[in-house]
């Protein structure tokens, strides 16, 4: 008996073995295709394929953990966009190592089983397709072959992401990740299509971890000196940034060494995020977009050499930045639509769990790239409103998001030029014709009410028209009413020379969120009625209806006559980490509403 059972098992060992000289080796790759954070065999179905459902993300690695990549202060003001490539491409997915334990947490993990029934000179390899938009490592080093040992053991994997989605006609954001192994001359293979993630914009609902705003160079008197003020602006610094600390806490970031004076913070950048389902919760990368202006200089257009800050200031551990830059500038005033002021966020409602972009285009449009970057990452479908009657042509000129007390928690406040003119009639029904705009200010220029209602108020009537056209579109887009809108007092006037139209008193709507609670908007020293700035009390009631507490920043001479408010001057990088995963919820549908 003995004998007969030590022959089947001889038997059986001989099976065994000629069956892994004849069968093709079996490699088992895994990846978080269920996207809990975790590496398991319910990770197995349907891994080759990639759905807004199921499959595996990665982050696009363009952090700087180490904070390895310096910028140059000579680079900060050369012409020419050189520079701007260069500082572009430095980013930790542009070395070929792994940039420390944060950096770590940034890369997508993956699994190659142990093969125990491999023989000593079997051989395996780890590709990607397509091969530039990753990077895998193994052991801290990227790998692209896998040794015998390697195999037999079982190897774990780290992917990183080398670029974002920039024109789905040219790359949609997937890959394929493929081991291959090879013993006795017969070879397996497996394969898991991954998605990087993509860049998902924030709103004024969430609440501001970081205010940022510019700070003049040292010497520049004329930005913070005393009274009295030529015609030049900006000025009165100190007044700017003293009611801005008053309202909420502010990071200023230095100029350049030459006393570079761009002030316009919102509009050097638009913030987004980056995210992938980790244990315990999404991994988030913030990752900075680059405003696609490009200048007009003699010789050599130049990218906006603001954003050069961008790199220099705020780079660096689980923050990135990304451009696309067009090689030369924009026609006419078409480039004053590239900026950050002309993208605005709608948070989320019925339909669009992620929100939705909001853009300014029309006989003046954004240049082609820049805003097929931003609309193409496929979860905030773009909504895009007529800015081109407008000097700027910024989306964030006319409109801007609120709490509400509605179903949907939010809505819109809107620049209302007839409610403008509604108060100024009512000032002067009450003997108030003489009131003085800008009463309090230094202006050289301090129309009375009866002067402003002496014009006929064509040209504030045209504005209101246009914005009628804007709130048909977005109340289309939104599904909300007109009665839920909230209205602000902002009067509009004809730029001389160019038939386009400005904000003649300061642009209400044109405030920072510092919490869903508190905005920061522009004083209008409006008309006084019974010892009270109308525009004031109208914006401060009609907010306090949806629970909004107004806080007033003098920015007068610092942006206003600049055309520009407190937004323009400022910018927020916001707490995302309540906001619905963007692989979770239905995807939009990626086409835009005009």
């Amino acid at each position: 008996m003995r004998h007969w059972t030590a022959g089947i098992t001889t038997l059986l060992t001989v099976i065994t073995a000629l069956t892994a000289w004849t069968t093709a080796p079996a490699p088992r790759l895994t990846a978080d295709v269920n996207r809990d954070g975790l590496l398991t065999h319910a990770d197995d179905p349907a891994k080759s394929t990639w759905t807004d459902a199921r499959g595996a993300i990665f982050l696009p690695n363009l952090d700087d953990d180490e904070h390895r990549c310096t910028v140059d202060p000579a680079d900060l003001d050369a012409p020419g966009r050189a520079v701007d490539d260069k500082l572009a491409a430095c980013n930790d997915a542009a070395d070929d190592r792994i940039n420390g334990a944060r950096d770590l947490a940034d890369l997508a993990p993956l699994t190659i089983d142990a093969q125990r029934n491999l023989s000593d000179h079997a051989t395996g390899t780890v590709t990607i397709s397509p091969a530039d938009k990753g990077r895998v490592f193994a052991n801290g080093r990227p790998v692209s072959t896998l040794t015998a040992t390697d195999l037999q053991r079982g190897v774990r994997l780290q992917l990183e992401g080398r670029d974002i989605v920039r024109n789905p006609k040219q790359w949609d954001g997937q890959i394929t990740v493929t081991v291959s192994v090879t013993d006795r001359g017969r070879t397996g293979t497996d394969a898991v299509r991954m998605r990087v993630a993509p860049l998902m914009l924030q709103n004024d609902l969430q609440r501001a971890q970081t205010v940022l705003a510019g700070r003049p160079a040292k010497g520049q008197g004329w930005w913070g000196g005393t009274p009295p003020y030529q015609d030049g602006v900006p000025g009165e610094w100190r007044q700017f940034a003293k009611t801005l600390r008053q309202a909420t806490k502010v990071q200023f970031v230095k100029g350049t060494p030459k006393g570079w004076k761009d002030m316009w913070l919102q509009d050097t950048f638009e913030p987004a995020s980056a995210s992938m389902p980790a244990v315990g919760g999404p991994h988030t990368m913030r990752i900075l977009i680059r405003s696609g202006t490009v200048w007009e200089v003699p010789g050599a257009d130049t990218p906006r050499p603001a954003g050069r800050l961008l790199y220099r200031d705020l780079r660096g551990p689980d923050i990135g930045v990304v451009q696309e830059l067009g090689d030369k500038a924009s026609p006419g005033l078409d480039d004053l639509l590239n900026m950050g002021g002309n993208l605005e966020a709608l948070p989320p409602y019925d339909g669009f769990p992620h929100g939705r972009i909001v853009y300014g285009s029309g006989e003046r449009h954004p240049d082609p790239g820049f805003i097929t970057m931003v609309t193409s990452q496929g979860y905030q479908p773009p909504v895009v409103i007529d800015t081109s009657w407008l000097m700027v042509g910024h989306a964030d000129e006319t409109t801007h998001v609120v709490r509400a007390n509605n179903a949907r928690g939010w809505t819109l406040a809107v620049a209302d030029p007839r409610l403008a003119a509604h108060l100024l009639r009512d000032v002067q029904r009450q003997g108030g014709g003489g009131q003085r705009l800008f009463a309090d200010t230094n202006s050289t220029h301090k129309p009375t009410v009866d002067e402003l209602l002496s014009t006929g108020l064509r040209d504030n009537e045209a504005a209101a028209k246009h914005i009628d056209d804007q709130l048909k579109v977005l109340l289309k887009a939104t599904g909300l009413r007109e009665d839920e809108l909230v209205r602000l007092p902002v009067f509009f006037t004809k730029v001389p020379g160019y038939g386009l139209l400005k904000a003649m008193t300061p642009g209400l709507v044109n405030g920072l969120s510092i919490t869903d609670r508190q905005f920061a908007a522009p004083d209008p020293h409006g008309p006084r009625l019974h010892g009270r700035d109308v525009f004031r009390q109208a914006t401060e009631r009609a907010l306090a209806r949806n629970g909004v507490r107004v806080h007033w920043v003098e920015d007068f001479f610092w942006a206003h006559l600049g055309g520009g408010e407190v937004h323009c001057a400022t910018n927020a990088l916001r707490d995302t980490s309540g906001a619905t995963p963007w692989w979770s919820g239905n995807a939009g549908s990626g086409t835009s509403t005009r």
